[in-house]
């Protein structure tokens, strides 16, 4: 069954078990997502869980035209931004926050590999540098750039998610790798 198909089903037939089929094909996804958006692992969890939530409430105000993944992309893409601009509002730290910033938040782990522990290390180190540059971005460039090199949606998807043209998304993809190149430069050499 296609996600529009089991869409389809939730919609008109409130089908639990295709409910269920669309979560267990996208929970993954969705939650990497929310992840590279937020940098919190637990974080993400949360905002996955809220976007099937709302997928479910809001089911009957799904263009049954329309791709569900472009809905769903679209969905967790917003409640990462309302989730950033409540961190802007009302910063918080965690019981266990020594109150030194950065390095409070859960480290993300997805580095992996069948080299020696000295290469496991390098590899998490660099990957950790990157979503700490990612994170500098802007949302607007870091959505873009999340979603083409991490989710490998293509210029029109991503357009389509973010419900802006693609020349748009093609030029917050070049000034995004722009700035991300700048930021882990000034990582490289700091001076």
């Amino acid at each position: 069954m296609t996600d529009e198909q089991a869409m389809w089903r939730v919609q008109n037939e409130d089908d639990h078990a295709a409910f269920a089929q669309l979560v267990q094909r996208w929970e993954a996804p969705i939650q990497r997502l929310c992840a590279r958006m937020t940098g919190d692992l637990h974080k993400a969890e949360d905002l996955a869980q809220e976007a099937f939530t709302r997928v479910f409430h809001k089911r009957h105000d799904f263009n049954p035209t329309a791709k569900f993944s472009t809905w769903l992309w679209r969905i967790a893409i917003n409640l990462c931004h309302d989730e950033q601009r409540r961190r802007m509002r009302r910063p918080e730290l965690s019981i266990e926050s020594t109150g030194n910033g950065e390095e409070d938040r859960p480290q993300m782990e997805f580095a992996s590999g069948d080299g020696g522990p000295a290469e496991a290390m390098q590899a998490l180190e660099r990957a950790e540098q990157v979503r700490r540059a990612l994170m500098k971005l802007p949302e607007h460039y870091r959505g873009v750039v999340i979603l083409r090199h991490y989710e490998n949606l293509k210029f029109q998807e991503i357009a389509e998610v973010l419900g802006i043209p693609e020349g748009t998304v093609k030029s917050r993809m070049f000034e995004g790798l722009a700035r991300l190149a700048v930021l882990l430069r000034d990582v490289r050499n700091p001076d």
